[in-house]
């Protein structure tokens, strides 16, 4: 999608149109932008840039807070919209993903024609534009999609010695995998551009990458990808984190922001129907420390229960205690599965009905927020 959160807030408010809206913190705030119109890029502004640096930089901006759940469901009905091509739907986030189409043909035609339809689809439906890719695998299908926006449609050759044609005028930031600090690397060596990649002698490209990344460069450098399209992907970890507009000194409200943290993770471990094995707390400091502390403890058993994730929120809080004003807080969970049956205990100790009618409760609970807003039940506050 283009610019997806700017532009949906542009939809809906046609008299922000052809002005640089900036999704995101205020300037005045501590925070950083999420989307930027692509008026307001014109000025600089990107996405994970400090709020504070975008206002300098374009100081006739519109700042708007994101609002998540319309985004959200937006991205739900232009998913369903790439649902009637293919079943073969890989979300990489709410505004991008990858189709495998390679089965669809006979039903819509050649790809580039699917790409204009899905294309078509979506400007009827929801009156936004998008920039897709079609080519032979997932790597030069996410560099077309991105070389002629917004609103484009890019074609890149099947042929594998035509794709590595059209790939070498590329810049070598193009290549995925390729920061800040390996761009800077190749750039010291005189690779500017992709078709200078393709031409490195293999020991010169170790010299610069190391060996073992040596031959996943030069395998993009040529257009070389054979991952498959994954419909299936489940996260490895679930996080929520909380910057505060001001340094935080009150401990009650830090406790009270973490409360609702946890709340949120719990919640989205029961829409997934997964366990957690870690609890996860971070803290970064303000008031010139600027340290960044992680903790973290196993959840025994693994557990999606409020109660449970509250209970070692508290344990690693205090653990950690508030040394300085806290600038940023976050909780999270790792080392999620998918729960097995369990085995009752031979000696009548399990609590498994107990957890279990907890469980219930919190799901009933999960089902008020999301029909009527999440501050229309909130639980007693336990930490």
């Amino acid at each position: 999608m283009d610019a997806f959160f700017a532009s949906v807030e542009i939809r809906d408010r046609p008299e922000l149109r052809g002005k640089p809206v900036i999704i995101g913190s205020k300037p005045t705030e501590r925070g950083v932008v999420s989307t930027a119109s692509y008026e307001a890029r014109r000025y600089g502004v990107h996405s994970a840039m400090p709020s504070s640096e975008a206002g300098r930089l374009c100081p006739h901006g519109i700042f708007l807070p994101p609002d998540m759940p319309k985004y959200a469901a937006v991205s739900r009905r232009i998913f369903d919209i790439f649902g009637r091509y293919t079943p073969l739907v890989e979300g990489v986030s709410v505004d991008e993903a990858f189709l495998d189409v390679t089965g669809a043909g006979r039903l819509f035609g050649p790809p580039e024609e699917i790409g204009r339809k899905i294309k078509a689809d979506i400007l009827r439906e929801e009156q936004l534009t998008c920039s897709v890719g079609v080519a032979a695998n997932k790597y030069l299908a996410k560099l077309g999609s991105e070389y002629r926006k917004p609103d484009g449609l890019t074609v890149v050759p099947f042929d594998p010695d035509a794709a590595a044609a059209w790939l070498r005028p590329l810049p070598i930031g193009s290549v995925w995998g390729i920061g800040k600090v390996t761009r800077e690397a190749f750039l010291r060596a005189g690779v500017r551009t992709v078709g200078d990649l393709q031409d490195l002698p293999e020991p010169a490209l170790r010299a610069v990458v190391g060996p073992n990344m040596a031959d996943h460069f030069l395998n993009l450098a040529f257009g070389r990808d054979d991952r498959p399209v994954e419909t299936e992907w489940l996260e490895k970890s679930i996080s929520r984190e909380h910057t505060f507009p001001f340094d935080e000194r009150t401990p009650e409200t830090i406790e009270n922001c973490l409360f609702s943290l946890v709340e949120d993770v719990a919640a989205r471990l029961r829409a997934d129907g997964r366990l957690a094995g870690t609890a996860k707390l971070k803290v970064r400091w303000g008031a010139g420390a600027f340290e960044t502390l992680t903790r973290q403890r196993p959840l025994d058993p693994p557990t999606r229960l409020g109660r449970d994730l509250h209970a070692a929120a508290r344990a690693l809080w205090a653990g950690v205690g508030l040394r300085h004003p806290v600038r940023l807080i976050g909780f999270g969970v790792t080392q999620l599965d998918v729960p097995a049956l369990r085995q009752l205990s031979l000696f009548g100790d399990d609590d498994t009905p107990r957890r279990d009618r907890q469980e219930r409760a919190e799901r009933a609970a999960d089902a008020i927020r999301s029909a009527h807003g999440p501050d229309s039940l909130r639980p007693a506050r336990e930490l």
